[in-house]
């Protein structure tokens, strides 16, 4: 049974009394991508530096919060609509439309890999695309205006939804996070550093689990839930076509509190329960 991180217990229970007010979780995106090798398909994963203030030194996918300017203004677009999206994300047509932004975005920021290209049926050409890459990620640039400028559109097609997940209420910095899976666009190539990270790898869903059972890689219950789910597909095509069929109502965990015990469930994921006992 995974461990009970050290700052939960005391924030569990000054929730439970009241103490502790939740924090609104802010709306963010992330991506698996995914690729093609000889013992099957492989996800790109992001060691988050330890000085990171959210999830440092966990293995993680590309991904971030929403920019507010992408509720607002659409880029060009192409592939399932916004309205779409809503329905599929189980929200409004501007937080739909944020969301999937935020996706593109935020894999092209972080791993180099842009889901867009000249039209619906075509992919971006490769290229140095760093100085674009800066100026996205210091939010001086929109990627509606991105976009527009380098005359591509989104290819929202390219994307399939995979999960949501919540982050419990007890914890400080709380985000509800879709997930969602995309094959590395042929031509393209992730990058093999990144700012927010201290090292990047592709690995097979199955061997990042074991990884992560031995304790060689840290992960948050959605990322190692996601590639246990990933595990079984033979290929990238695969995990797409599945993404299709998934149910994507949020998980959200809960703790529950009886005397100096403590234990914190995710509804459908026993694998994930976290117990002990805490005394106050």
């Amino acid at each position: 049974m995974p461990e009970m991180p050290p700052s939960w217990p005391a924030r569990i229970r000054a929730l439970a009394t009241g103490e502790l007010t939740p924090a609104a979780p802010k709306a963010a995106a992330t991506v698996v991508l995914l690729r093609d090798a000889d013992p099957g398909p492989e996800a790109y994963l992001l060691r988050r530096r330890t000085t990171m203030a959210f999830a440092g030194g966990m293995y993680a996918y590309p991904g971030g919060g929403v920019d507010p300017r992408d509720r607002e203004v659409r880029p060009p677009w192409a592939g399932p609509s916004t309205a779409e999206w809503a329905e599929r994300l189980g929200v409004d047509e501007p937080t739909a439309c944020a969301v999937v932004c935020a996706a593109v975005r935020e894999t092209f920021e972080e791993a180099g890999v842009l889901l867009a290209g000249p039209d619906a049926r075509t992919l971006v050409e490769p290229g140095d695309w760093s100085a674009e890459r800066t100026a996205l990620e210091s939010h001086e640039l929109s990627l509606a205006e991105f976009l527009t400028r380098h005359r591509l559109v989104l290819r929202s097609d390219l994307l399939a939804a995979w999960a949501r997940w919540v982050t419990p209420e007890f914890e400080e910095r709380r985000f509800d996070t879709w997930f969602f899976v995309a094959a590395l666009p042929t031509g393209q190539a992730a990058a093999d550093t990144v700012g927010e990270a201290d090292r990047v790898a592709w690995m097979t869903p199955a061997d990042a689990v074991t990884g992560f059972h031995e304790g060689r890689f840290g992960m948050m219950p959605p990322t190692v839930t996601v590639l246990r789910e990933l595990a079984p597909m033979r290929d990238a095509a695969e995990a797409l076509t599945a993404a299709a069929d998934r149910d994507i109502a949020p998980v959200l965990g809960r703790a529950e509190l009886a005397g100096d015990r403590m234990t914190v469930r995710w509804p459908g994921y026993d694998e994930l329960t976290v117990d002990g006992v805490f005394p106050a």
